[in-house]
């Protein structure tokens, strides 16, 4: 008996899969990432919301008081009600040591011997330059909002 000529064909290897659409995975890990991404954000919006909310505080306040003795009071005031947060007694604290914990945080100076110490007399005094109560204001509001975020 005689085989017959048997045509044979190649073997024919199937078309790699497409890149699209991606594995069950792949979009769980698009989805993880994208809800870390929308939790940063939103929780980067929150903290600078809150800290205009602090610098408008500070702002209406000091602008409130009106005459120059009356701003220096105010800018008193309010870094004592912050420093709650950092230590309870701090608003308590008199002088040179109530001075020398608002510089606590700071590594210099600023309050001790700087424009902060007009933080000792300046409500008591008759006249005081507007020059050295706005260096007072620039100087205490990095404090006051260091003090409300609770870092330094």
């Amino acid at each position: 008996m005689a085989i017959p000529d048997l045509v044979l064909r190649d073997i024919h290897a199937t078309a790699a899969p497409g890149w699209w659409p991606p594995a069950p995975g792949w979009w769980w890990l698009a989805a993880g990432l994208l809800l870390v991404l929308v939790g940063l954000t939103v929780w980067r919006w929150r903290i600078a919301r809150r800290r205009r909310g602090w610098m408008r505080l500070f702002d209406t306040a000091v602008a409130a008081a009106g005459d120059t003795p009356g701003r220096v009071a105010a800018i008193s005031a309010l870094l004592r009600r912050a420093a709650r947060r950092a230590r309870p007694d701090a608003d308590r604290l008199q002088g040179d040591a109530w001075l020398q914990f608002l510089d606590a945080g700071d590594g210099h100076a600023g309050f001790v011997e700087g424009p902060g110490a007009l933080l000792r007399d300046g409500a008591f005094r008759k006249d005081v330059p507007d020059d050295e109560v706005e260096a007072l204001r620039t100087l205490a509001r990095a404090r006051f909002l260091a003090l409300m975020a609770g870092t330094r």
